[in-house]
């Protein structure tokens, strides 16, 4: 499911981070291993559950019926920054605690740096690590081999665009990043009115560019953190988004806004480059879009390369102080690992875990959609390619903040992406150093 719906930005302050005053780890429980969740089950028992996914609503309702002596109450209490200011305040409080919780992985590291969450290798999930594609595996991973989540769903990203805009107009459909330049500036010939994508800025949407070009701005090594937005990768994404800004070859829209739907449903943006998760989201929002839209891999940087990147994704996790951690881990690890996942399948949810990503089943599904295309595949396929090495700041929430005031600049003045990303880069430096970090840059 899409976990980059929009969110309320994380004002400053909102969050407590790792290196001020939060309360942590008095509630973990050292004595717990994987015997213990087992018992937890036969013993039963209640958890509560925080998170958004509707598709955990049905998982719930199986893994009651499958431990009758289990009951799983699923809160939403907010989306995204809203349930983790949620869920630090009662951290902070030490009561409160949901026995799970739903985050994404940019913002794990948050949590995980101030030893908020529970290490889950010793309950089983040191087994697993070979259930899951590297992306989401990595984002989950923590120092000296602890597990602060598995992985629920993951957002390898794709191309999907409109065939039949590029059709009428007698463009070709890019499968490099130079071709799609050059395929924007066709579409904006042929037809002032249709723009190869819709872009006003966004955080989540540029770092997750800057990885698929091999980008590694974030290096975190506990306290100690890189803020450094001037290596090749980078440079090579904000050469090519440069000349699309430059251009005007982008329709200025807000993501998930009214216009940007309808601009998706009436033709006037030919393409988007984002997770697997918007597949689901184009059916559900732009239904007039049947038939027309496709799914290819993301554009290549260089021509036979292969290369992809992760758009979203989350995990679910158990807090310290969390009551029941050892029932806590059995429900996620049902939900992540087990039988929930197929339920989650079909809802519409995409997997995270390689046995659902290579069955057949699953590859061969046909989807009415996109006209028929058994787009896992090319999901599937862009899961296997994402590149290794890339993190997040643990503070990533905070400075996705900050993204508006420093790059966003560059798509509503005469400032630049790289002097935007300089911005960007130097105030997260400084809210990094205000809450106790060494931060360091590539100058």
């Amino acid at each position: 499911m899409n976990s980059r719906a929009p969110r309320v930005a994380a004002a400053a302050g909102a969050l407590c981070l790792a290196l001020t005053a939060c309360g942590s780890g008095d509630g973990t429980d050292p004595d717990i291993g994987a015997e213990d969740v087992e018992a937890a089950l036969e013993e039963g028992g209640e958890i509560t559950v925080w998170a958004w996914e509707p598709t955990l609503e049905q998982v719930a309702e199986d893994f009651e019926q499958a431990h009758p002596g289990v009951t799983v109450d699923v809160e939403n209490v907010g989306t995204g920054d809203d349930q983790y200011t949620a869920l630090q305040n009662a951290l902070s409080a030490g009561s409160g605690l949901p026995d799970v919780a739903h985050i994404e992985y940019f913002a794990l590291g948050q949590f995980t740096i101030a030893g908020n969450l529970v290490d889950l290798a010793p309950l089983g999930a040191a087994e697993l690590e070979g259930d899951y594609t590297p992306g989401p595996w990595e984002a989950v991973q923590g120092e000296e081999s602890a597990i602060h989540g598995l992985p629920m769903d993951s957002g390898p990203i794709a191309l999907f665009y409109n065939q039949d805009v590029f059709d009428e107009l007698d463009v070709e459909v890019p499968t490099t990043w130079e071709e799609y330049v050059e395929a924007a500036r066709e579409i904006q010939e042929a037809d002032p009115d249709v723009y190869v994508a819709a872009d006003n800025g966004d955080a989540g949407a540029t770092t997750t560019g800057i990885w698929q070009a091999g980008g590694q701005p974030y290096q975190v090594e506990g306290e100690e953190v890189t803020v450094d937005f001037t290596d090749e990768g980078t440079a090579r994404y904000v050469d090519t988004w440069q000349r699309l800004i430059d251009d005007e070859l982008l329709l200025p829209v807000t993501s998930w806004s009214d216009e940007w739907y309808q601009a998706l449903g009436d033709g006037s943006v030919a393409t988007l480059v984002t997770g697997a998760w918007m597949g689901l989201n184009l059916e559900s929002g732009v239904p007039e879009g049947a038939g027309s839209w496709r799914v290819a891999p993301p554009p290549a940087w260089e021509e036979g390369e292969t290369s992809s990147a992760e758009s979203g994704g989350s995990a679910l996790a158990v807090p310290v102080g969390a009551e029941n951690q050892a029932l806590a881990y059995a429900f996620i690890e049902y939900a992540n690992s087990g039988d929930g996942v197929q339920a989650r399948i079909d809802q519409g949810a995409f997997p995270a875990t390689v046995a659902d990503l290579e069955s057949q089943e699953f590859l061969d599904n046909e989807s009415e959609y996109f006209g028929g295309q058994t787009v896992n595949r090319v999901y599937a396929d862009s899961a296997a390619s994402v590149l290794q090495g890339w993190t997040y700041l643990p503070y990533q929430a905070h400075t996705n903040s900050l993204f508006n005031d420093t790059v966003g600049q560059a798509y509503v003045s005469d400032t630049t992406l790289a002097e935007g990303l300089a911005d960007w880069q130097d105030a997260s430096v400084r809210y990094g150093e205000e809450q106790g970090f060494t931060v360091t840059t590539g100058d």
